[in-house]
């Protein structure tokens, strides 16, 4: 059986600015992994297939592609730890985890046999994250941070592109002392009519969408020097001035998210910030590890009234791909 888990990600700063071009932005990727397993034998559209088509279309871009992928898409099973339309990318990351999952089988079945030793033409991540970008470009018309985020895990700083994937100007690791705390607002987020709306501003030069550009390239690169000084509390005002600058200068926030956010700073002094654009979703914020179960436990005591459909998902940064602690969580695996 192969299995691939792929971690989910966080916007600490800079929504579309990926895609907008000439600003930065910075992701974290999160321990909240959406899993992928190819099932062998198991016929394609049995009950282990995801709940959407998404493994048949993936299976049909990769057919143009790669040998080894006759015939109809395998059978998968698929669950996801992060909650669904939030703003935490767990879409692309079932994509790449496709990507990653079927170009698995793929180079199985295309195995060349010599000598008794079997060798399998594997693809290379950087063209698998590559064509998962292409992939959900052709269908949503965004930005590829999301792509980069969840394939190369840690936190990134990244420079924006009008088109293609942007690029990844620095990386580190979130630092272990640290945890992540999501707040789930139970409310859907529309990324595809927010893309739609954006774009139409950059076509018509809006000038509220020049001031967020700005600010939020400014925000970002103040959050990018919280993480370098390893200072959680000004990490916490840069995202606070991100957040600011998504909901005046863009409407991106909604009365729920801002009364959410009120009540995480009373309750636990911890500020949030929205993570991703589309009117909903979550909100994320940063405390030391140690502090994290205190926080949990008040935030969620705060909730459960006045918020019920509201939920305090406590995590930990994904590490970066190239750190030894990158195989604990997420990654590829094959079972005999």
């Amino acid at each position: 059986m192969i299995r691939v888990a792929v971690p989910c990600r966080a916007c600490l700063s800079g929504e579309d600015l990926d895609w907008l071009g000439d600003g930065r932005s910075v992701s974290l990727a999160l321990d909240l992994p959406t899993t992928v397993e190819v099932v062998p034998g198991a016929p394609s559209g049995a009950p282990e297939q995801a709940g959407s088509d998404w493994p048949s279309q993936v299976w049909a871009f990769l057919k143009e592609r790669l040998p080894g992928t006759a015939g109809p898409a395998p059978a998968v099973r698929v669950a996801s730890e992060a909650p669904s339309a939030s703003g935490l990318s767990s879409s692309t990351a079932l994509i790449v985890a496709l990507f990653r999952a079927f170009a698995a089988a793929a180079a199985a079945a295309a195995a060349v046999v010599a000598d008794g030793v079997a060798a399998t033409a594997a693809t290379d991540d950087a063209t698998l994250v590559q064509w998962a970008y292409e992939f959900e470009f052709a269908r949503f018309n965004g930005g590829g941070m999301d792509h980069l985020a969840v394939a190369e895990g840690g936190a990134l700083l990244i420079d924006g592109r009008e088109r293609g994937l942007p690029v990844v100007r620095e990386r580190l690791e979130f630092p272990d002392d640290w945890g992540v705390v999501v707040v789930d607002s139970g409310t859907r987020k529309n990324t595809a009519d927010h893309i739609r709306t954006v774009r139409a501003q950059l076509a018509a030069g809006d000038p509220a969408l020049a001031a967020y550009r700005a600010e939020a390239d400014r925000a970002s690169g103040a959050a990018w020097a919280a993480l370098r000084r390893h200072d959680h509390e000004a990490l916490g005002a840069a995202m606070s001035r991100a957040h600011d600058a998504m909901r005046d200068h863009q409407g991106m926030s909604t009365p729920l998210l801002e009364e959410l956010r009120a009540l995480a700073l009373r309750a636990a002094g911890l500020p949030l910030k929205l993570s991703g654009a589309g009117g909903g979703g979550s909100l994320v914020g940063v405390c030391p590890s140690g502090e994290l179960p205190g926080v949990v436990a008040r935030l969620a005591d705060a909730l459960s009234g006045p918020f019920p459909g509201a939920r305090v998902i406590p995590t930990r940064a994904a590490p970066g791909s190239r750190s030894a602690r990158a195989g604990e969580r997420v990654g590829v695996s094959a079972a005999g």
